[in-house]
């Protein structure tokens, strides 16, 4: 047997016969392989889809079963809703600034538009009544009756600016916070992109991340998160986020991620260059206002530091010389 073998594996036509089927059998397995394989990336998409559905149904059912506890859309007040739909405070209260201030400030949705139209009425007359009454029973500061209608027609007038002067403050603060922290959330947004993540879930991940920094930042960068998901452009979304927040620098980078959605530019440098950019912009600000101080304490320092200062001076040569003469 041995001897047999040896035999065959001297004989050179074996050899090449061995080799050349080795070889074909070599060829099918290649050619075979990917068509015995199947699209695997296929099923494991399918699979994704089955369990993203899965987790869908499951959710519309628990939101449906605490439909009476929780609303994720808050309504307006009744009595509200009545007035200003009774008097359709809408066509001559409403304007299209408000609207854009009421975005700017925060306040999102058909409750805050009702609430701000409901006290831009109710605030002119509360503050014109409680002025007549006021200077008319109780003090009316040796004024005519004349000027007393004067006096409750401008509380009147400033009745109908405060809601308008409200709205300014509280969407200066909500700038003024995320003007500060979005050179962070610029850096981590940059981060996350040159790491291989989608734009959307970088968004996601910062607006995580920047909550700590800023509330309202996180707030606007996981709304551009949802309508990112559920509107149909893409460039709607990073419209809308320049909008609500009314920085420049969120309108620098939206263009930027318009640009690179439309002509495919490379988003890390241009991300990077914001970055920097905006923080030099946050250290000139600091520095355009230490350089404010000194014209400010001008009058602060001729009013109660300079008298203070003489009287130290001059209180005890005065107490010498009444003493001397």
């Amino acid at each position: 047997m041995l001897s047999l073998l040896f035999e065959k594996l001297l004989d050179m036509r074996f050899l090449l016969a061995l080799v050349g089927g080795i070889a074909v059998a070599v060829t099918v397995m290649t050619v075979a392989a990917p068509l015995l394989e199947g699209n695997v990336l296929n099923k494991r998409m399918k699979t994704v889809a089955t369990e993203r559905d899965r987790i869908r149904a499951r959710e519309r059912d628990r939101l449906v079963r605490q439909k009476e506890k929780i609303s994720l859309r808050q309504e307006p007040k009744a009595f509200m809703r009545n007035i200003v739909e009774q008097f359709k405070l809408s066509d001559w209260l409403g304007t299209e600034n408000a609207k854009k201030q009421l975005a700017t400030a925060g306040f999102r949705g058909q409750q805050a538009e009702v609430g701000f139209l409901f006290f831009r009425l109710v605030t002119p007359i509360g503050l014109f009544l409680f002025t007549l009454f006021y200077l008319g029973l109780i003090n009316d500061f040796g004024q005519s009756f004349v000027m007393q209608i004067g006096f409750a027609l401008g509380a009147a007038y400033l009745g109908i600016k405060a809601p308008e002067i409200y709205l300014s403050n509280a969407t200066g603060k909500r700038q003024i916070s995320m003007r500060r922290a979005f050179p962070d959330a610029l850096d981590l947004l940059l981060i996350c992109v040159e790491s291989g993540m989608s734009i959307e879930l970088a968004f996601r991940k910062v607006s995580t991340e920047i909550g700590s920094q800023s509330v309202p930042l996180a707030e606007e960068l996981a709304l551009c998160t949802a309508e990112l998901s559920y509107l149909s452009e893409r460039r709607q979304a990073y419209e809308n986020l320049a909008a609500r927040t009314g920085l420049e620098s969120v309108k620098s980078v939206s263009t930027a991620l318009i640009q690179a959605e439309r002509y495919g530019t490379p988003l890390g440098t241009a991300l990077r260059t914001l970055a920097q950019e905006s923080r030099d912009q946050r250290m000139n600000e600091a520095e355009k206002k230490a350089a404010a101080l000194p014209p400010k304490l001008t009058v602060p320092m001729i009013m109660f530091f300079l008298p203070v200062l003489f009287v130290v001076i001059l209180t005890p040569a005065i107490i010498k010389a009444l003493n001397t003469f």
